[in-house]
């Protein structure tokens, strides 16, 4: 009797790796490339999937060599597919009743461009059969594509960078346009405000007061004033006809992040890291209201001539609406769970954005319902907004993005990487401030790169050579 020779016990990962390796270089010599189809088998595989596809629209359903040539014409622009009808039919006319035809509707395209369409993203009707059985509904490929309700945005023209202003020397941290369209002011970490030519983009005027940088402006459209506050605990008012202080309204017990004023009141409002919104009067310098409430500093505020007259943003990641009345809080958003650095209401709608490192959010005015989210996330710290008549806003963000999108459809139409200026570092590459002009065709950002960029809309673009690159939301997040 023979001894048996000991088997090397071996784990089974290691014998199933061997016997794929085997079968690999018995069948599989070339292993970079797929192996050659098989016209057989795709035969078997169509008519399979005809059958299971269309197999409840008649009785039987016709051979794939004579279905095939239809199916190859989806793709193209005639888009119709027929269906014959049951094969044992001697009569021509008999079978004609039992097809089915998919054609194009006598839209080209859906009113809510390409969705998720089985026919090269085209709407399609469907013709019933007049002696069809019971059609199996479920079929996606006959299926009627809904159109999205979602408002399809405008084509808009890119925007472009066409002056690059320095001179401060510091971080500019806020900007105001001049009512009159002429000029607009900076406000700097270098602790000056100055005021440049809209047109030129020349310097005509330079400030100093502040002893800290300088983070809210506001110019009056009653009076020949211009407000700033800073990180001082200051709140200065500058006469500029004779470019001096006239007034400060003291009362802050930490840094002032945020400015405004009421369009029809004198009155002026500023938030700051103390957490409290406060009310002054401007001619009197008396503190009318202590808007206190939020956990947390406020960094953003805008004022309307309805109530809410005062709308608040904060670190604490909730927006307020605030009866200036009685100086009480009327309504809480909190929506958002990152801290509420920028907001922008909208010059014509009763409607505003907030912007948060989470998401960028619509709201409606007055009463402050959520209306939707933006249609993609910046995923940064977004610093400042801002919005025109047209409908275009813009956010700038912490790492330097600028994104500009359509309001009305929260659509992302562009996306721009600020660039720093020679001699800055590429983590200066953020962005503090930004406002249109008065007409909304120029629009201004303030950088950390210590210079001030002023942007125009591409004349040379057109639809052709920007296309729109919108697909409708399928599922819109509501928070």
């Amino acid at each position: 009797m023979e001894t048996e020779l000991p088997v090397e016990p071996q784990s089974l990962k290691k014998l199933s790796f061997k016997s794929l390796k085997r079968a690999l270089d018995l069948f599989a010599p070339s292993h970079s490339q797929f192996p050659p189809p098989d016209p057989e088998s795709k035969k078997i595989r169509l008519s399979y999937k005809l059958n299971a596809e269309y197999g409840s629209i008649g009785s039987t359903v016709a051979k794939p060599s004579q279905v095939k040539p239809a199916v190859q014409q989806v793709p193209q622009a005639s888009n119709t597919l027929a269906l014959t009808g049951p094969a044992s039919s001697g009569d021509p006319q008999k079978g004609a009743q039992n097809e089915l035809a998919v054609v194009p509707s006598s839209q080209p395209k859906g009113p809510f461009g390409s969705g998720d369409a089985s026919f090269s993203g085209k709407s399609t009707t469907i013709i019933p059969a007049h002696g069809s059985s019971d059609r199996n509904l479920s079929t996606a490929a006959l299926m009627e594509r809904i159109p999205s309700r979602w408002p399809r945005p405008v084509w808009r023209a890119p925007w472009k960078n066409y002056r690059v202003i320095s001179g401060h020397l510091g971080w500019v941290r806020s900007v105001a346009f001049d009512p009159s369209n002429e000029w607009f002011c900076t406000g700097s970490a270098d602790r000056t405000i100055k005021i440049w030519d809209v047109v030129t983009g020349n310097l005509k005027l330079t400030l100093t007061g502040h002893i800290e940088q300088i983070r809210g402006l506001a110019v009056s459209k009653r009076h020949t004033y211009m407000f700033s506050a800073g990180d001082d605990k200051q709140v200065k008012c500058w006469d500029l006809e004779q470019n001096k202080v006239i007034r400060s309204y003291h009362g802050h017990l930490s840094g002032v992040y945020c400015l405004a004023l009421h369009p029809n009141i004198d009155i002026l409002l500023t938030g700051g890291r103390d957490s409290v919104c406060r009310v002054w009067d401007i001619r009197s310098k008396m503190q009318i209201h202590a808007l206190s409430g939020h956990d947390n500093t406020v960094c953003s505020v805008f004022t309307r001539p309805l109530d809410p007259q005062v709308v608040t943003g904060s670190h604490d990641s909730t927006i307020k609406f605030w009866d200036l009345r009685y100086g009480k809080t009327m309504a809480t958003l909190t929506h958002h769970k990152k801290s509420v650095r920028a907001m922008a209401q909208h010059p014509i709608e009763d409607c505003f954005a907030s912007a948060s490192a989470d998401n960028i959010k619509k709201f409606n005015l007055p009463k402050g319902e959520f209306l939707h989210n933006m249609l993609s996330q910046q995923k940064t710290i977004i610093n400042a907004m801002a919005v025109n008549e047209d409908g275009v806003m813009v956010t700038g963000g912490d790492n330097g993005s600028m994104w500009f999108w359509d309001w009305k459809s929260g659509h992302n139409f562009q996306q721009k990487q600020t660039i720093v200026q020679p001699g800055s570092l590429d983590s200066e590459a953020g962005i503090y401030a930004t406002a249109f002009d008065v007409t909304g065709s120029r629009l201004v950002t303030c950088e950390a790169d210590k210079t001030i960029k002023m942007w125009k809309e591409d004349e040379n673009a057109t639809p052709e050579t920007h296309p729109l690159n919108y697909k409708p939301p399928k599922d819109i997040r509501r928070f």
